[in-house]
């Protein structure tokens, strides 16, 4: 990839004097004429790139703009390994194995046990203990897509599980809640869409290209949205669905209620998705106000009921 390329070469400079520009060709396997525009490329971005001929000639960082490796500091080291790391977990690839080869060209050695130290306090790990199998290995046909602008086809299933066959142009992963998503312009419905990749099966990597269009990043905040859908209601949970509960509300929530239980203000919007989050807490949560989403409630728990009084 150029871009991948382009930085490789200025880490090269920054760490030689001087190299040739054949050198330079044999070692990323380019023709010379590649390598002459990739420095004209340095050079636009604002990396002052001098050429000289001669026995001892070749191409190098202008002395006064040449980067010291001490500008880095641990904290800033350790930062950048510490999401880079945490980001090959996740995704796999040549790119990140050697982004993280040259980030940890510029540790000195007097300093590399106490970076490895500090990179290594904080872990994010995103992938679920137990899962659908598929996951990695459509991330890295999207991946693979993205780079080569290459059409996508797949089925993919509403939330009901009606499946309908798609082709999209792909133009961005998302990691939103644990959960990935690619965000592509649908050829079925002529329109962006967010797609889910828990609901995508058969997924194929078309020979067919495309040429991109304009972008339409994903709305992926809903915070004045959801605060202005939200009503609270009261429940009483036991504690010991406690830490569950709190992955959708705050310590200031809740209010002791007697021994082991908590009152709960909760927040909810009346519909399957609340509904069934207050199900997901089982018979340690009632729902006591208001009336009618604790008739709803107890209608939904009959419905239930009734599935299994007409088994043989």
């Amino acid at each position: 990839m150029k871009i991948d390329r382009l930085v490789s070469i200025i880490m090269v400079l920054l760490d030689k004097n001087r190299i040739g520009a054949q050198e330079l060709a044999d070692m990323f396997e380019v023709s010379l004429r590649t390598i002459y525009r990739d420095i004209d490329a340095i050079n636009m971005a604002g990396i002052p790139v001098r050429g000289t001929s001669g026995v001892n000639g070749g191409f190098e960082i202008m002395p006064e703009y040449k980067l010291d490796k001490k500008v880095f500091s641990a904290a800033d080291l350790s930062a950048i390994l510490m999401g880079l790391s945490s980001l090959s977990n996740m995704i796999h690839g040549d790119e990140l194995i050697n982004a993280l080869a040259k980030v940890k060209s510029f540790i000195p050695a007097d300093r590399a046990k106490d970076i490895a130290l500090k990179a290594n306090q904080i872990f994010i790990d995103l992938s679920p203990w137990m899962g659908n199998r598929n996951m990695q290995p459509y991330l890295e046909k999207i991946k693979a897509a993205l780079q080569e602008s290459r059409l996508l086809s797949f089925e993919y299933a509403d939330r009901y599980g009606n499946k309908t066959t798609r082709t999209a142009e792909p133009y961005q992963l998302v990691l939103k809640s644990n959960h990935w998503y690619l965000q592509g312009f649908c050829r079925k419905r002529n329109d962006f869409r967010l797609f889910r990749l828990s609901r995508m099966s058969k997924l194929q990597l078309q020979e067919e290209a495309f040429t991109p269009r304009d972008f339409q990043k994903p709305q992926l905040e809903f915070a004045d949205i959801l605060d202005s859908m939200q009503s609270e209601i009261k429940i009483r949970i036991h504690e010991t669905i406690r830490e569950k509960v709190l992955d959708y509300c705050t310590e200031d929530n809740f209010s002791p209620d007697g021994d082991g239980y908590y009152l709960v203000s909760f927040p909810f919007i009346e519909n399957d998705y609340y509904y069934n989050i207050l199900f997901s807490f089982g018979n340690q949560c009632e729902c006591l106000e208001p009336p009618h989403v604790r008739a709803e409630m107890k209608r939904r728990i009959h419905e239930i009921a009734a599935l299994y009084e007409n088994q043989a």
